[in-house]
């Protein structure tokens, strides 16, 4: 735990500020987006419970603001691995194919990024103001334009507009297969018991790459 002294210069806000993600973001790591309390943070930030909501207006808006930076470190890589990982001299189908595997494993690596997507209209988008929502969707959204445009690039069969659909369905599916993915500890016993049950059989990975050609090659015949 660091101990503070009081904030003078914007950038001493800004180290507060930063300390306070990176310590949502060790917390995330050893526990679900239910259990972080901003007590708990508070004290392990070194800094009263009062004076973490000076930077952030809630636990909620803490969240947030970290599912940004993680959605945009995603999608700079993504950026740069589609091109690379998809033939444009491959028809079609190999192309989606290569950038549904080539999207899945990317997107599987960025475990925190999954659960608070999967968390993010249940939860994360409750107890802010609408200018918190604004500044975190108008920043979502650039981000996700990104995506869209790589999508346009190594399949420029999908029109900008289709490849924005894309992009947005998705990040959708991500939130949902990850919940799918880890369910309570009750499904999980009932998995191992009769594991023809698993909803997932594929896994959250194998099922996020499944999905995610689905909705690119359902977007360009809809």
């Amino acid at each position: 735990m660091t101990t503070f002294q009081r904030a003078r210069s914007e950038e001493q806000r800004e180290i507060r500020r930063r300390a306070i993600l990176e310590t949502t973001a060790t917390m995330l790591a050893e526990t679900p987006v239910a259990d972080i309390s901003l007590n708990e943070l508070s004290r392990r930030v070194g800094l009263a419970k009062s004076n973490v909501l000076r930077y952030f207006e809630s636990r909620e808006a803490i969240l947030l603001d970290l599912l940004d930076q993680l959605a945009h470190d995603l999608f700079v890589e993504i950026r740069t691995e589609l091109p690379a990982a998809v033939d444009p001299g491959d028809d079609l189908r190999q192309r989606v194919s290569s950038a549904a595997t080539t999207a899945a494993a990317a997107i599987a690596r960025h475990e925190m990024l999954c659960e608070l997507v999967s968390a993010q209209a249940g939860v994360l988008e409750h107890n802010v103001t609408a200018e918190t929502v604004t500044r975190y969707k108008r920043a979502g959204y650039a981000s996700l334009a990104g995506f869209a445009d790589v999508l346009h690039q190594v399949i420029p069969e999908l029109t900008g507009p289709q490849a924005a659909e894309a992009a947005r369905a998705i990040l959708i599916a991500v939130g949902a297969y990850w919940t799918h993915a880890h369910p309570p500890k009750a499904v999980q016993e009932t998995y191992e018991l009769d594991p023809t049950l698993v909803f997932l059989p594929d896994g959250f990975q194998g099922s996020l790459e499944r999905v995610i050609a689905v909705l690119i090659l359902g977007v360009l015949t809809a």
